[in-house]
């Protein structure tokens, strides 16, 4: 059974290029071999990210990210079981997220990934990703 998860977390320390190149390399590496694939957003102190993948390897994956020591605050933002991937192409695509991105300003600069919904959350990812905003190639 293929799911859909969606969470956000608060980053612990500076959100630098190399924290970020070693957290994508370890999930692309971790991803291809378990299956999952998805989306991490990242920026402004924040990380959003979607894995999709069999049930069981999506929830051992999130089990691990809530013992990681790098984020703090994770909270499921939705978990929904899905006929098909949105993001089978990455095994982890990865989009940053600047101070004048979108994701800051969606003409309402109070947004908050942990009051918004799931649904809307989600399609945020999905503009960012179709707005050019994705740094890596797909794996």
């Amino acid at each position: 059974m293929l799911v859909r998860a969606l969470y956000v977390s608060r980053a612990v320390g500076p959100q630098t290029g190399t924290v970020t190149a070693q957290i994508l390399a370890a999930a692309q590496a971790h991803n291809a071999e378990h299956g999952v694939s998805g989306v991490l957003c990242q920026g402004q102190g924040l990380y959003l990210q979607v894995l999709e993948g069999e049930r069981a390897a999506v929830n051992q994956l999130y089990a691990q990210i809530l013992l990681d020591r790098r984020h703090r605050d994770v909270q499921m933002l939705s978990f929904e079981e899905i006929s098909e991937r949105r993001y089978a192409s990455w095994s982890m695509a990865h989009v940053h997220l600047p101070d004048d991105d979108a994701m800051v300003r969606m003409q309402h600069p109070e947004f908050d990934p942990y009051s918004a919904t799931g649904a809307f959350v989600l399609k945020l990812v999905d503009e960012l990703l179709a707005g050019g905003h994705r740094i890596d190639k797909p794996a």
